[in-house]
């Protein structure tokens, strides 16, 4: 993908993005260092302390140190590199797949989702580990960011040898520009979120050769991202 640059405001020295993410990397990895200390360290202590209210709050301090070290590890993942293991999957199964990933992880929104699956005997050449957490990151999405009224409509389907998901989300604001939809990495943050995510995803996609798109329709007042693969050439003739 393009190198991207990063700036904190007009006059600001621009910094590659590769050194920024060797920063954010370099960083994560001292900090969980520093909290493994303090881990071992509160292990320690809750071995000599014999009162009970005592070794309470020590085992909550063991849990935040636990839980700061897990994020450092998840923004680590965000920026790390992307290697996709590909294998024969097919279509169908994938989209099921993922559907029942959804139904797992967002048990509640998922039921607001509805589903139109239009595939034909397809395979797709896929790491479908990475590629399911590109679709999850989509739902996350849609149903944290200016969710509009009515459900999410997802829409998978082959076509010209090529499979289209597309995810149409309400919005309650209109997007005026998406023209660099998930090419903006830092763009927005917000607590535990670093505006990473899309990113990561757009960059999964066009590791396995796809396409990712973008756009607002503002006859349904609704943000339209469309993701889209080559089907496998061997499975393309059968169908």
């Amino acid at each position: 993908m393009p190198e991207q640059t990063s700036s904190g405001g007009k006059d600001s020295q621009l910094i590659r993005w590769s050194d920024t993410i060797r920063f954010i990397r370099q960083l994560s990895h001292d900090l969980r260092n520093d909290l493994n200390a303090i881990e071992l360290q509160s292990a320690y202590l809750s071995e000599l302390e014999t009162n009970e209210e005592a070794k309470s709050e020590i085992k909550r301090l063991r849990e935040i140190v636990s839980g700061l070290a897990a994020t450092l590890q998840g923004l680590s993942r965000l920026v790390g590199d992307i290697s996709p293991n590909l294998i024969p999957y097919r279509a169908g199964d994938f989209v099921e797949d993922l559907r029942s990933q959804i139904e797992r992880g967002l048990p509640n929104e998922s039921a607001e989702i509805t589903w139109d699956v239009q595939l034909a005997e397809s395979t797709l050449n896929i790491d479908p580990q990475l590629l399911q957490e590109v679709f999850m990151e989509f739902v996350t999405n849609a149903f944290r960011h200016d969710r509009g009224q009515g459900p999410l409509m997802a829409t998978a389907k082959t076509e010209n040898n090529e499979f289209f998901f597309t995810l149409e989300e309400p919005k309650t604001h209109v997007l005026s520009s998406v023209e660099n939809w998930g090419r903006e990495p830092l763009r927005n943050m917000s607590q535990r979120h670093y505006g990473l995510g899309l990113n990561r995803a757009r960059a999964i996609v066009e590791a396995h050769g796809g396409q990712l798109r973008a756009r607002y329709d503002q006859n349904i007042s609704a943000l339209v991202t469309t993701l889209i693969l080559p089907v496998s050439p061997s499975a393309a003739k059968h169908t």
